[in-house]
C-alpha cells in the first residue's frame, strides 16, 4: 500500500466514508421501538397536553326554549299575562286585556275604600274595566252555519246592540219601555212574546216573568245613576245551532253605581249592584224558521246579581241603602261577584229568581 493510500485509510477510519452504514444510538434505537408499539404522534416527555374542552349544548337549549317563549308571547299575549296573574291580566293598576275566553280565576283584591260620587267605582276591580259597550269583546267573524262572515259579523254586532239597550239605556235603567231591545227580538216567538208583555205590564211579576231577567231597571223613586259611566267586562261566542241558525252566547258583568233619590249631598251614599248575564241568541235561517229581517229568538237567558235585593220580584233591582231593604242571612252562602272564571249559577240564591239572597264578598 502506498503511503497516499495509508493515509487516506487512517482519515476515512476516524470521519467515516461517505455513504457508509451508521449505527444508531441507543436512545434512537429505544424511540423507534416506542413509534412501532404506539400509534399517533409521540408525546414529549416536557410537553403539556390540556384538557379537551366539553360541548355547551346547555347554552344552546336554552336560547332554544328562549325563542319558543318569545314565539308563545307574540301569538298569545293576553293568554300569557293570565298564566302569571291568575286573574284577568291586570297588573300594576293597569286596565285588563278585552277578555276573549272565560278567565283561570277572580280579579285580584283591591283595597277596601268606599264609593263615592266623585270616585264611584274605587275600591273595585271594575275601576279598570272599560266603559259601556266597550267592555263587551265580539270574536273573529268566520263563515258559520247558513250565514256568511259578513252575516256572522253583522249578527255580533247586533247581538251586542242588544245588550247593550237591555243594560245600558239610559232610559231602560230609569224603568221605561225596552223599545229597541225588543225590536231585535223575533215577534214570531210566542213564549218570549207572552213574557214581555207579562214582565212589562205587572207591578209585582212572578220569578219566571221578572223584566230583570233581561232588562237592568232601577225605580226611579228609590235609585238614580251615580254618575254616566257603567263599567262592564265579558264577551261573546258563537257556534251552529239549530237548522242551520248562528247561535251566539253572550256572558257579561255589569256594574251599576247607584245613590238614593233625593240625595244629592256630596257625602250621598253610593251601592253598586254588579248583574251579570248569559244570554243566548239563535240567528236563524228564514228558510227555516218564521223570522223577520234584523231580528233574533231567545234560547236562554239567566241573571247572577249582587245588592240588587232579596224580596220577591218587583221589577226593578233594589239596592239596600243604609239599613233598608232586606240583607242576606247570617251563614249565607258567600259568592264573589268579580269572579267570571265559572258559569253563572242560578242555584245558589245570586238570580233575580232565587228564593234567598247570597253574601257578596265584595262589591
Amino acid at each position: 500500500m502506498s503511503e497516499e493510500e495509508w493515509e487516506r485509510f487512517l482519515r476515512e477510519s476516524v470521519t467515516g466514508a461517505a455513504g457508509a452504514p451508521v449505527e444508531p444510538s441507543a436512545r434512537a434505537r429505544e424511540v423507534e421501538r416506542r413509534l412501532r408499539e404506539h400509534s399517533g404522534q409521540p408525546e414529549g416527555w416536557r410537553t403539556y397536553s390540556p384538557a379537551r374542552p366539553r360541548r355547551r349544548t346547555g347554552w344552546y337549549v336554552t336560547g332554544l326554549v328562549a325563542c319558543v317563549v318569545l314565539l308563545v308571547v307574540g301569538l298569545f299575549p293576553q293568554q300569557v299575562v293570565g298564566w302569571f296573574d291568575g286573574n284577568d291580566g291586570v297588573r300594576d293598576g293597569a286596565p285588563p286585556a278585552a277578555e276573549s275566553e272565560r278567565p283561570r280565576g277572580a280579579p285580584g283584591a283591591e283595597p277596601d275604600l268606599r264609593p263615592t260620587l266623585a270616585e264611584p267605582f274605587r275600591g273595585s276591580p271594575a275601576a279598570r274595566w272599560a266603559d259601556g259597550a266597550a267592555g263587551i269583546t265580539l270574536p273573529p267573524a268566520r263563515a258559520t252555519g247558513w250565514m256568511d262572515a259578513d252575516q256572522v259579523a253583522k249578527a255580533l254586532r247586533q247581538s251586542r246592540d242588544f245588550l247593550v239597550a237591555a243594560g245600558l239605556d239610559s232610559r231602560v235603567l230609569r224603568g221605561e219601555r225596552p223599545t229597541k231591545a225588543i225590536g231585535l227580538l223575533n215577534p214570531h216567538q210566542k213564549d218570549v212574546q207572552e213574557y214581555l208583555r207579562a214582565a212589562l205590564s205587572s207591578k209585582a211579576p212572578a220569578p219566571e216573568t221578572d223584566p230583570l231577567l233581561l232588562f237592568s231597571r232601577f225605580d226611579p223613586e228609590r235609585a238614580r245613576p251615580a254618575g254616566d259611566v257603567i263599567k262592564t267586562r265579558g264577551r261573546l261566542s258563537y257556534r251552529e245551532g239549530k237548522r242551520g241558525a248562528v247561535e251566539v252566547t253572550a256572558d257579561v258583568t255589569f256594574v251599576y253605581p247607584v245613590t238614593p233619590t233625593g240625595d244629592g249631598g256630596r257625602d250621598a251614599e253610593v251601592v253598586r249592584t254588579i248583574v251579570r248575564r248569559e244570554v243566548v241568541m239563535s240567528w236563524d235561517d228564514p228558510a227555516e224558521v218564521i223570522t223577520e229581517p234584523g231580528t233574533m229568538s231567545l234560547v236562554s237567558y239567566t241573571l247572577d246579581m249582587t245588592n240588587g235585593g232579596c224580596s220577591a220580584p218587583t221589577g226593578f233591582f233594589a239596592p239596600p241603602f243604609g239599613t233598608a231593604g232586606e240583607q242576606p242571612a247570617d251563614g249565607a252562602h258567600q259568592v264573589d261577584p268579580y269572579d267570571r272564571s265559572k258559569p253563572v249559577d242560578t242555584s245558589d240564591g245570586t238570580s233575580a229568581t232565587g228564593s234567598d239572597c247570597a253574601a257578596a264578598t265584595r262589591s
